[in-house]
């Protein structure tokens, strides 16, 4: 079953996210104390567990939250989804699909500077929160019907 790996967040934007024990989100803002929660259309943000491992790799050292990544996930397919497309997360969150993918800012992070290559511009999925509540590891992801 596809679940929650692990939680981030970061203070301020532009440095690497922190592994918390649990995150508390926000309708229509985002995660609390999240430097991207906001009233905009990236709020959260999703990568794969799976393709974290890839990269690590190459940089067996690479911590969570090294990609600016909210939530980690384990089991769901991040890369079928379509904007518009919402996920349950645990029992109270709802999560929708706002974007896939971003631009890298400047030349590309640390993680593309060592490797060559970074997996957020393509495999990062953002969203908006619709219900709010508490998200921790281990936590069940589901793809909700439309």
């Amino acid at each position: 079953m596809a679940h929650v790996e692990a939680v981030c967040i970061s203070e301020k934007k532009g440095i690497v996210k922190r592994e918390q024990a649990e995150v508390a989100l926000k309708a229509e803002w985002g995660i609390e104390n999240d430097a991207h929660a906001g009233a905009w259309h990236r709020q959260v943000s999703l990568l794969a567990g799976e393709s974290i491992d890839n990269v690590k790799e190459v940089l067996p050292t690479l911590k969570n939250g090294a990609f600016a990544e909210n939530i980690i996930t384990r089991g769901i397919d991040l890369t079928a989804l379509k904007i518009g497309d919402r996920l349950r997360v645990g029992e109270e969150v709802v999560l929708e699909i706002t974007q896939i993918g971003k631009e890298c800012h400047n030349d590309g992070c640390a993680i593309k500077k060592a490797t060559g290559d970074c997996i957020m511009p393509r495999e990062g999925i953002f969203s908006r929160v619709i219900t709010g509540g508490r998200v921790r590891a281990n936590d069940t992801i589901q793809l909700m019907n439309k």
